[in-house]
């Protein structure tokens, strides 16, 4: 992970699917919890879902609520 992960979470709207357009850090736990079973998709968008996935289970979200532009 870098620092700079953090900031896209709340950056990154999600490119495809039923949640197209929300912002990644937005997305609810039991999609992020599907890619977890079924795989996350390659690349950066991959990297930055497994994150937001991590954050979710472990009840970090409130670490990204700084982040967020007001």
């Amino acid at each position: 992970m870098h620092a700079e992960d953090l900031q896209k979470l709340v950056e990154w709207p999600m490119p495809f699917g039923k949640y197209q357009g929300r912002l990644l850090a937005d997305l609810p736990g039991h999609y992020l919890g599907w890619f977890a079973r079924a795989g996350f998709p390659q690349g950066e968008l991959g990297r930055l879902l497994a994150l937001m996935y991590e954050l979710d289970h472990n009840d970090l979200r409130s670490l990204l609520e700084p982040l967020r532009r007001r």
